[in-house]
């Protein structure tokens, strides 16, 4: 391999024979010289050289190396990766980082096609199609790095908390909650599989099996014919659960602290970037995170001029967007949790409060939009097996999951949080395709 420097790495190199390797952006040929803008995964650099037509063609070799050069790069379409060698010139008056190459020699990697099939004003569903060229653009790329930094933060927080991370299955021999939303996969000797629509039944397996506090980062599968700016088929689910817990109370205050200390890595790395491209400044939310219950987030809605239409009793997304601006004018915050749900509108294995009868159990809202679904789970077979049945499920083919909760089990609970959504919101963007690497709906199964 050769001795490739990144464009970042630039600066701090003194002045000298170098190499670097990227795509081309953009060619500026002109009369007397010849600009290259040439980036890669840290940045962009202008390379220069000047042009050198006039020479004869029967000029001495050197001549004709340097005419041979001036025709290659006029010959650059866009998105040619190539190496250069060269001499890295320190210049303040050069816009585009204080240096630039001044081209020795190139070696064309690939060339590209002239013709290029997307534009800056392409539609999301055109540059979706091409997705590997749209995600050239230094916009997306920080995108991922950011996603990265959010990541490997929460892993952090985790891990220094004595977390164990687990691989839950993603093919299951029985729906994993409902008999809803479900992909079916034809398996061996004609069974049939279904792909995984949340970890849940096996964060649980986890508490049973006495490992106390877990975490997992992987896909999930909805076969949901959604086409909203917030629904995948496959997206990345974020999932936590922890055991010996009082109420969802906990859970819901592990994941305020991981959220706060998340976004606080991602402003400390990428704040400034972040500025730049996307026009916001990154919030470090504050803790606590307001509490509204359900009732009164309801009656808070109606009093600001807005009936949710919804027969369930539960927010529908300009309701939530309602409550988030009543949250932003009150307590000056981008986050608040839902609390205190009907169990008609919650899963069979939220536990219930004895009192109330609610579920002890929340959504997160995130600038108006939810994020996470999160509960202490019911954790005594009894009452589960009579949940399931009020929710119309046969306790005889949910016998895997009940069978954890017939040999002992400590109170527990957790949450499950899109990865796709935290990253629209804390980046401003207006769809989860923007900030999913390759995204997977009802109509889109390639690239």
């Amino acid at each position: 391999m050769s001795e490739r420097v990144l464009v970042q790495q630039l600066k701090t190199l003194p002045a000298g024979p170098v190499t670097v390797s990227g795509w081309v952006e953009t060619v500026r040929d002109q009369k007397k010289v010849q600009f290259v803008i040439l980036r890669d995964e840290t940045g962009a650099v202008q390379l220069v050289n000047p042009a050198t037509r006039e020479l004869a063609e029967d000029a001495d070799s050197a001549a004709g190396a340097a005419l041979a050069l001036t025709e290659t790069i006029s010959g650059l379409a866009s998105g040619t990766f190539l190496t250069v060698t060269g001499e890295l010139k320190h210049d303040e008056r050069v816009k585009l980082g204080g240096v630039e190459i001044k081209i020795a020699g190139l070696d064309i990697a690939a060339a590209a096609n002239p013709e290029t099939p997307i534009a800056a004003d392409s539609s999301v569903d055109k540059r979706m199609d091409w997705r590997f060229l749209d995600l050239r653009q230094r916009r997306n790329n920080l995108i991922f790095r950011v996603q990265t930094t959010l990541e490997h933060a929460m892993r952090t927080y985790w891990v220094e908390r004595d977390y164990i991370e687990v691989h839950s299955p993603k093919l299951m021999a029985s729906p994993s909650e409902s008999n809803a939303e479900l992909f079916e996969v034809p398996y061996f000797e004609d069974k049939t599989a279904y792909l995984a629509q949340s970890p849940q039944f096996f964060k649980q397996m986890a508490q049973v099996a006495g490992f106390g506090k877990i975490f997992e980062i992987a896909p999930a599968f909805r076969a949901d014919p959604s086409f909203t700016s917030r629904h995948a088929t496959e997206f990345t689910s974020i999932d936590a659960e922890i055991s010996w817990i009082d109420s969802h109370e906990d859970v819901a205050r592990m994941q305020e602290e991981l959220l706060q200390f998340s976004i606080q890595a991602v402003k400390d790395k990428h704040g400034a970037e972040i500025e730049e491209l996307f026009g916001l400044e990154v919030q470090v939310p504050a803790i606590p995170f307001p509490r509204i219950p359900l009732a009164e987030a309801l009656e808070i809605v109606k009093e600001r001029g807005y009936e949710v239409p919804r027969t369930d009793g539960d927010l529908d997304p300009e309701g939530e967007r309602q409550i988030a601006a009543y949250v932003a004018e009150k307590f000056g915050h981008q986050f608040v949790f839902i609390t205190d749900y009907h169990p008609a509108i919650r899963a069979f294995y939220h536990m219930r409060d004895e009192q109330t009868g609610l579920t002890k159990s929340y959504d997160l809202l995130f600038n108006g939009v939810e994020i996470t679904t999160g509960a202490q789970r019911e954790h005594r077979v009894d009452v589960l097996i009579e949940q399931a049945k009020e929710k119309g499920l046969d306790p005889e083919h949910l016998d895997f999951y009940l069978d954890f909760f017939r040999f002992g089990a400590p109170p527990h609970g957790g949450f499950g949080m899109g990865l796709a959504r935290v990253l629209m919101l804390l980046l401003g963007e207006s769809s989860i395709r923007e900030v999913t690497y390759l995204f997977r709906g009802p109509t889109r199964l390639a690239p």
